[in-house]
């Protein structure tokens, strides 16, 4: 490892990290800013003495010299976060390995042959439940997960994410063994940035689900008796959405013309697709690359004290500004105690 720490950035891998980071887009926006600044603030400049404009020219080159340093910066950027990621790689490949079962651990392989010509064939495989057990320890996750999705979640055997090029953005991918609620292998879902450094989202699809008849978890299916003197005598059938984790691959969509729906609902799209995100980066930055650490429950705790950390700081700044408020509530009081003294001697 210490060889991969010393080893120069890889510029062979530079050009898929570029495309990743969108860098002819990038170069291009850098330019219009500078085109926009000159046509928008000419007012601005016109209004300053020839010796103050000739030096906001000088500090206008600088700022061109920067914005090319910037863009060089996400370029060796996305090139490094491309040579770490195929470092990665195999180490996930030994967690899938592991997890579901296809090979056993160093120490355990002994005792695998030892069950077998006792005749007890009752063991378990890999590590039941992992990515059930991983999402359902962190706070965002749990909250999207029913009672209903769990049975399903526990045949989920892997989660990957990658960058996607054109348009900008990533994509998940959740692989499951055959079970008994949908023919999918794989689900996906994919988020489409307008900008992944602040990040802006543009739209995110999911895969279409093909769920086994009545295995539905995104839906209830109602049954009603017909009223009395009716002449239908079926009983009426009524199908409601209701909550799921697997709701998440089928996401709140924006319509390409935001003047036909209301400001509120709008409001309202746009803060269904805030959450839908948070949720699509937290299983690509924390859950992924983190499992082992969500599945112990270590993860979840090292989070909660740094939430600690951050109300202790809060707190901290709230006291000292009450301690400051006290002082000089004090002093105040003691200035009046002075005049009030000074008044007396007057008077006598």
């Amino acid at each position: 490892m210490s060889n991969d720490r010393n080893e120069p950035l890889d510029m062979s891998d530079l050009g898929a990290a570029l495309s990743a980071e969108d860098r002819a887009g990038l170069v291009k926006s850098l330019k219009n800013k500078l085109q926009n600044l000159a046509g928008q603030h000419t007012d601005v400049l016109e209004s300053l003495s020839p010796t103050v404009r000739k030096r906001v020219e000088v500090l206008r080159d600088i700022q061109s010299e920067h914005d090319e340093v910037e863009a060089k910066y996400f370029e060796e950027r996305a090139a490094l976060e491309l040579k770490y990621q195929k470092l990665y790689e195999p180490l996930y490949s030994k967690r899938y390995d592991i997890v579901n079962g296809v090979v056993e651990v160093d120490g355990l392989k002994d005792e695998s042959a030892t069950d077998q010509s006792d005749g007890n064939s009752k063991k378990e495989k890999g590590v039941p439940d992992f990515w059930l057990t991983a999402m359902k320890t962190n706070e965002i996750l749990v909250d999207e997960i029913s009672e209903r999705d769990e049975d399903a979640l526990k045949y989920l055997k892997d989660i990957k994410w990658c960058r996607i090029n054109d348009p900008k953005g990533f994509k998940l991918e959740f692989f499951f063994d055959t079970n008994p609620y949908f023919k999918n292998s794989v689900l996906t879902k994919v988020y489409h940035m307008i900008d992944e450094d602040d990040p802006i989202l543009e739209k995110a699809i999911g895969t279409s689900i093909e769920w086994l008849p009545g295995k539905c978890l995104t839906q209830k299916i109602l049954k009603k008796k017909p009223k009395k003197g009716s002449k239908n005598t079926k009983p009426i059938t009524k199908i409601e959405k209701c909550e799921s984790f697997f709701n998440f691959f089928n996401p709140p969509q924006m319509p390409e013309d935001e003047d036909d729906i209301e400001e509120e609902e709008a409001e309202e799209l746009q803060n269904q697709m805030e959450i839908d995100y948070d949720i699509g980066s937290t299983i690509r930055d924390k859950i992924i690359p983190h499992a082992v650490s969500w599945f112990t429950g270590e993860a979840a705790q090292e989070d909660e004290f740094d939430g600690i950390e951050e109300d202790d700081d809060d707190e901290e700044e709230a006291s000292d500004e009450e301690h400051e408020s006290d002082d000089e509530d004090e002093e105040d009081d003691e200035d009046d105690e002075v005049e009030e003294e000074s008044k007396s001697k007057r008077k006598t």
